[in-house]
């Protein structure tokens, strides 16, 4: 009886032993299984990472590269796209600063005589006080009309321009860090708007198209001047046609 008892617990002292070289095998088998498990999960981001940068979204293309490098830092295809990253990026918040500009714009076409009328309109960064009555919008609008042709104009939402423009004055106006250039104005004897129209309409166009930023100071009714920061960069030269 007791051969028997001692061989069942010799068997099962055998059972409970295990082979460290078999064991180290299978946890480098599981290792290299989760590599290889990364390595496709991994590619797959890159692929949508990849396909991004190929059609210039930039955008997506920065969030498909910050989750490769997330979630799998030490891949291959982590490692193929850090170089190119920071650019992505770089692009990804240019593409959105755009986006941003370009939402600052409203345009409309309406039925006009003779045709149709169609505005590009865009208020100032931040509101002036022309008058001390306190802060308020400026507008910057370029008008496209069949009969009364191009123009382009500042409009107050209260109080006046200097009672000089009536018949002739200057603006001031800064492109970006560019040096300050004067352009000829002048506001209408009419009281259906508080407008003042930048006679060089055309050569005011050109500006706003390739900057980024342009200030306008320009003479109140109140005295001095005030001036007007317009984040111009997201105009769509499209949306009035032979501008350009």
């Amino acid at each position: 009886m007791k051969p028997l008892i001692f061989g069942a617990l010799c068997a099962f002292a055998l059972a409970g032993c295990t082979d460290p070289e078999v064991e180290r095998q299978k946890q480098e088998a599981a290792a290299a299984q989760e590599r290889a498990r990364q390595e496709q999960a991994a590619e797959a981001i890159g692929k949508q990472y990849d396909s991004a940068v190929t059609a210039s979204e930039w955008e997506k293309a920065r969030v498909h590269g910050v989750a490769l490098l997330d979630q799998y830092p030490d891949s291959d295809t982590a490692r193929r796209i850090e170089p190119g990253l920071a650019e992505v990026k770089q692009k990804a918040e240019a593409a959105r600063e755009l986006r941003r500009m370009q939402a600052l714009w409203n345009y409309n076409q309406v039925p006009a005589k003779g045709g149709v009328q169609r505005s590009a309109m865009i208020y100032s960064k931040e509101r002036v006080d022309v008058d001390g009555s306190g802060a308020k919008p400026v507008q910057l609008v370029f008008r496209d009309h069949p009969e009364w042709k191009r123009h382009a104009y500042l409009v107050l939402q209260a109080s006046d321009f200097a009672k000089a423009c009536y018949a002739s004055c200057q603006v001031t106006v800064t492109v970006d860090d560019q040096a300050p250039r004067r352009m000829a104005a002048h506001r209408p004897d009419t009281d259906e708007a508080i407008a003042m129209f930048i006679t060089d309409n055309r050569g005011l166009w050109r500006l706003a198209r390739k900057a980024k930023v342009i200030q306008i100071e320009f003479p109140v009714k109140a005295g001095d001047s005030r001036s007007a920061v317009f984040e111009v960069g997201g105009l769509d030269g499209s949306q009035l046609p032979g501008w350009d």
